[in-house]
């Protein structure tokens, strides 16, 4: 197997992913399964492909992505900053399209913390007068 061309880190929530592109056909690998069985619904796919279908470089590099933590949205957030971080580190040109589209700024929105004496970060026990 070739050496990979750029190799990136993609976060988001508890999500993190590590993106490695190849020269190849268009082949999306996620944790040595093909990117249909991984993500199986197509909202997931289209914002993980975001950043290729931005650039016009779908068929152009085959992407293999080990990914842990977090839920199966903020895993295909991850993966998608990481591959337009990648797109970004092999073709300083196309940096514009990605930056203008968004795809570069990492969602750095997280789960807060819970409080003691109350039931989540927020929600108090219901108040009892008697």
């Amino acid at each position: 197997m070739p050496a990979p061309l750029s190799q990136t880190t993609g976060r988001r929530k508890q999500a993190v992913a590590r993106v490695r592109f190849r020269p190849g056909q268009g082949a999306i690998t996620v944790n040595k399964l093909p990117i249909e069985k991984y993500f199986t619904s197509a909202t997931h796919r289209m914002l993980v492909t975001e950043p290729l279908r931005v650039t016009n470089t779908v068929e152009s590099y085959d992407i293999e992505a080990t990914i842990d933590g977090g839920g199966i949205s903020g895993q295909a957030g991850a993966m998608r900053l990481g591959i337009a971080r990648s797109l970004c580190e092999m073709d300083p040109e196309l940096r514009g399209a990605l930056k203008r589209s968004g795809l570069l700024t990492r969602d750095a929105r997280e789960k807060e913390s819970k409080k003691y004496g109350l039931k989540k970060a927020r929600k108090a026990p219901q108040y009892s007068k008697r």
